[in-house]
């Protein structure tokens, strides 16, 4: 830390905030945008609001931040609000150059440049030492799970790869996750691990331990700032593995298989240990509609989308007409190959439990049939499939069918015996897929529109 860095002062107060923000306001404006983790691109960011400062280290060396970002058409609104780990120093190893957030010119930081902590091992362990010491510090508190135990000292990794949030590997024993883009309230990410190890389910690392702050005036849910879990060292994770089988020739049903048990192991931890709730016809009819509606707006961004639109609102409508009673629970949420691991013993475990990040974190912890998890599943193996060339419908075919039968061993419920119900989610999935695509992959998006052009006459 330089002695300029020390010398300033974290205007953590308040009454102090003003300055903070008028020193990082503009470097901030331009680096937010560029982030792959920011929701707004394609919007210029046209204002700043600090609203908390916590320093964790002495001075302004290192500051926890959570801000809010505007943009237009709402930019007199709360805007969408963002958690950094800001550096400050007078000078950046250039090791760490993609970190660099900006030279600041005015304010309490000025002269000084600042840039993003968790991409700077030395920095990032700060955050783990935190961890290690349960209790308050600003407006944050952090915890400790019931069997978490932080050693002191592990060396800091962090991951380079592009993703929604920013992860940390410390030692190769434990991994941290921290949330970017913040919404009020428990995050299913800590939530769901927390009561599957209470219900003694190993197919999750259990967490070891979180941070998280509260709103104005401390009243209500606290909102989840990040989670410390065990690393599982030396794990494949399921999509690399079937790419890598589907390269070589080599079968993969006894994987998908193992992946259905796996899965039906975790719903049924989960149905043991959260509130479960029946959808009569009329919920199962606003589901529909809920539905429905996605379909039409995304058509709307993705005109190749149209030509499906009438069959696959009869996929919809024959959910509303389908079964009068159906059983909901907590799910995973964003369920796919990527989000299982291989240990080296060959056993699965599940990771990522925060759902769609783009959907509001409400939504996100709502009950839903098992049957929306299956079916993120089966849209996977698709796109693995497809993802490979010459594309053999039958490597697809024949996974699917492997990973429901593993689900209906571990359950006694085969999830292809409702068909509306699954028919309905893979759509509405592969729905979602083709406008992240058209948004983000342009050149996948016919991965998403040859399944909606298949589910559009089935059979």
């Amino acid at each position: 830390m330089s002695e300029a860095a020390a010398r300033s002062t974290a205007p953590a107060g308040g009454g102090a905030r003003p300055a903070l923000t008028d020193s990082l306001a503009s470097p901030l404006r331009d680096w937010l945008p560029r982030q792959r983790w920011f929701a707004g691109k394609g919007l210029p960011v046209t204002g700043i609001d600090l609203d908390a400062v916590t320093p964790l280290l002495p001075g302004a060396a290192l500051l926890h931040i959570l801000l809010r970002a505007h943009q237009p058409p709402a930019e007199e609104g709360p805007g969408e609000r963002y958690q950094l780990l800001i550096g400050v120093d007078e000078r950046v190893p250039p090791a760490l150059a993609p970190a660099v957030i900006g030279h600041v010119d005015r304010g309490p930081l000025a002269g000084l440049t600042v840039y993003d902590a968790l991409q700077d091992p030395r920095r990032a362990a700060v955050l783990l030492e935190r961890l290690r010491t349960p209790g308050p510090l600003g407006d944050l508190r952090f915890h400790r799970g019931p069997h978490g135990r932080v050693p002191p000292g592990l060396p800091a990794r962090p991951l380079r790869a592009e993703q929604s949030n920013s992860s940390v590997v410390y030692g190769d024993r434990l991994i941290a996750k921290v949330f970017r883009r913040v919404r009020p309230g428990t995050n299913p990410d800590l939530e769901l691990p927390l009561a599957l190890a209470r219900a003694g389910c190993t197919r999750v690392p259990a967490p070891v331990a979180w941070f998280e702050t509260y709103e104005s005036g401390g009243a209500g849910e606290p909102t989840t700032l990040g989670i410390l879990q065990p690393y599982v060292r030396g794990a494949t994770d399921g999509w690399e593995l079937a790419l890598s089988r589907l390269a070589s020739g080599i079968d993969f049903t006894a994987e998908a298989r193992e992946l259905g048990r796996a899965t039906a192991e975790v719903h049924a931890a989960l149905a043991g240990s959260l509130p479960t709730v029946t959808l009569t016809r009329p919920r199962t009819e606003e589901l529909a509609a809920a539905m429905i509606r996605r379909l039409h707006a995304t058509a709307r961004q993705v005109p190749a989308l149209l030509p499906h639109v009438p069959a696959l609102r009869g996929a919809f409508a024959d959910l509303a007409a389908g079964a009068p009673v159906r059983r909901a629970q907590r799910i995973h949420g964003d369920l796919h190959l990527g989000q299982f691991l291989r240990t080296r013993s060959g056993d699965w475990q599940l990771i990522d439990f925060e759902g769609e990040p783009s959907r509001p974190l409400a939504e996100r912890r709502m009950p839903h049939p098992p049957h929306r998890d299956v079916a993120g599943m089966l849209r996977s193996f698709d796109y693995a499939a497809r993802s490979h060339r010459p594309y053999d419908p039958s490597w697809a075919r024949a996974c699917r069918a492997a990973y429901c039968e593993g689900y209906a061993a571990a359950t006694g419920c085969d999830p292809r015996a409702d068909p509306p119900l699954l028919r309905a989610y893979e759509t509405d999935k592969a729905v979602y897929e083709s406008l992240y695509e058209a948004r983000h992959r342009p050149t996948w998006l016919e991965v998403p529109l040859a399944a909606l052009s298949e589910l559009a006459s089935p059979g």
